[in-house]
């Protein structure tokens, strides 16, 4: 009976963490794009919005000259910048979405709820009534993160009508890395907790474990990276359900082979069988935890 309680925590544990998670499965995050601008002048107010080369996405679309979008403004500056934009006629007929950010004093712009895939950034300043405008983009990942240097851009200078914003992709892929490592270290860790508490507690046995889980999680986790990066979080955590599952299964015919070849004493399937199971099942389960309230590591 004692032999058997690490095995009910364990799955107990698993269960409790897993269950509430699907509640909110339909509630995923949807496609950004990020602009950091730097070196931008902070004491000349400048308002940004990205010009789509399609009419529409998601909710947002093209002004159709009828109705009465300035109800929703709150005030008469706030339908001047509206109706400028409206205004903008972009040499290559991108168009407008009725979407606009105040960007001089957070120097960003984050179209976070379905942005166009085709893009041009537009900022405009009021004061001024000037436009200043980018170059052709596209979305390249779910989270597409873009650098403007505004270095050289004075509002009152006359080459600054002939400033052109330059966007560069800087998407963190060094923050990637680091986070792929600590979850391949924090898998492997969780396995071989667990793997102590069903007394696998044998040196050749838990090298065996650790090898094995290298090999796997590097392999899962790379996965699971490029659907993050193609797909966004919410496929991450779908994939990460089953690509596990596919691990769970692979590792356990490797410990049934491979467990009596380096432990001491014989360990039986069944045991075999629960360790794989929990084990996999406790690491999913708290990845699954970290992925929802750490997203920037998992």
């Amino acid at each position: 009976m004692k032999k058997r309680r690490p095995i009910f925590l364990t799955c107990l544990v698993a269960l409790m963490i897993l269950c509430p998670l699907w509640v909110h499965a339909d509630m995923g995050p949807k496609p950004s794009v990020r602009i950091t601008f730097e070196n931008m002048d902070q004491e000349q107010r400048c308002y940004g919005t990205l010009l789509s080369k399609t009419s529409s996405t998601g909710p947002s679309s093209v002004w159709d000259g009828e109705s009465d979008y300035a109800a929703y403004l709150s005030g008469e500056e706030e339908y001047a910048i509206w109706q400028a934009f409206v205004e903008y006629e972009d040499v290559d007929g991108f168009y407008f979405l009725q979407e606009w950010w105040e960007c001089s004093e957070t120097q960003q712009l984050n179209w976070t709820y379905y942005p166009p895939q085709t893009f041009k950034i537009l900022l405009y300043y009021p004061q001024a009534d000037r436009f200043v405008v980018s170059g052709i983009y596209e979305r390249y990942a779910f989270d597409s993160y873009y650098t403007v240097n505004m270095a050289g851009f004075e509002m009152d200078s006359i080459s600054a009508q002939d400033f052109t914003l330059v966007a560069e992709r800087s998407y963190d892929y060094t923050w990637e890395l680091l986070s792929l490592a600590c979850r391949i270290v924090a898998t492997i860790g969780i396995e071989v907790a667990i793997a102590l508490l069903f007394g696998l507690r044998q040196k050749k046995v838990l090298l065996l474990i650790t090898y094995t889980n290298l090999v796997t999680q590097v392999l899962l986790n790379v996965a699971l990276n490029v659907v993050n990066y193609s797909q966004g979080a919410f496929a991450f955590l779908a994939c990460y359900v089953l690509f596990e599952l596919a691990v769970c299964l692979i590792e356990g015919v490797w410990y049934f082979i491979q467990f009596s070849k380096v432990s001491a004493a014989p360990i039986s399937k069944v045991r075999v069988t629960a360790y794989t199971l929990c084990a996999n099942g406790g690491s999913l389960a708290v990845g699954i935890l970290i992925a929802r309230y750490l997203p920037g590591i998992f």
